[in-house]
């Protein structure tokens, strides 16, 4: 099972879809339900948001399977319900504000770096990152070369969303305990936390992003992803000796 769309999966006798079933599976009316979800709460699920947030650092492994599962019941691989992304947006309102807190920012400065963390990091990156893996997936990395099967882009933007979620945990709140009385200060040990979190930040990034492709390419088409991770203890030893790459994220920011 791969995480494809089909038009054949439905089809009639003569070997094409219904009208009715053409126009349920359209990206339009996909997207125009999963907008209107947005506005009725009460038909998220948030409890089931808040178990995949939970598994994407325990056992990302486990949240992928959902999307197989969501795939053999409403023919879909995109996630249809909006909760995931209703608390993800609240934790980057909720997490920045304590980072603006934690590095004595005024309330405007705050606010732009809210919207910077919102409008670039999280969805800027995340339209390119999408757009980019979803042309390489389409082109290269599908299993059935066929033009009836293609990756959905909304999965490969919750691909996205999958990976940002435990990187913004890690640089927005478990970072924040160690700004103020480690990082910042001109140290070793300021060197080697603050660019050891980042280096964890940015290849559990990676390596959720593997895990949301690896059953959509061929096995040796797809360690690529793995070259992509940079060596963890040479990594880390070259960080004693460089400027942390937060602290200067920290400046930037204030």
């Amino acid at each position: 099972m791969l995480p494809t769309t089909s038009v054949n999966s439905r089809s009639q006798g003569n070997g094409a879809l219904s009208p009715r079933d053409a126009a349920r599976h359209t990206a339009g009316a996909k997207r125009y339900k999963y907008l209107r979800r947005l506005f009725h709460f009460r038909q998220m699920d948030f409890e089931f948001a808040l178990w995949q947030m939970l598994y994407l650092f325990t056992s990302p492994q486990r949240v992928y399977r959902n999307f197989h599962y969501r795939k053999q019941t409403k023919d879909q691989w995109a996630r249809d319900d909006p909760a995931f992304l209703v608390l993800l947006s609240i934790w980057l309102c909720v997490s920045t504000v304590g980072f603006g807190f934690v590095l004595d920012m005024g309330f405007f400065e705050t606010i732009k770096l809210l919207l910077w963390v919102v409008f670039i990091d999280c969805v800027g990156v995340g339209l390119l990152i999408a757009t980019l893996m979803w042309f390489i997936s389409n082109k290269y990395l599908v299993k059935q070369q066929n033009r009836d099967y293609d990756v959905e882009w909304g999965y490969a933007f919750d691909v996205h969303l999958n990976a940002f979620y435990p990187l913004l945990v890690i640089l927005h709140f478990i970072q924040l305990f160690f700004i103020n009385y480690v990082i910042i200060s001109d140290s070793v040990i300021g060197y080697f936390v603050g660019n050891t979190l980042w280096l964890i930040a940015i290849g559990y990034y990676i390596y959720v992003t593997f895990l949301g492709y690896s059953g959509i390419c061929h096995h040796l088409r797809c360690t690529w992803v793995y070259n992509l991770v940079p060596d963890w203890q040479d990594a880390i030893m070259t960080s004693q000796r460089l400027k942390p790459f937060c602290k200067s994220a920290c400046h930037t920011s204030n």
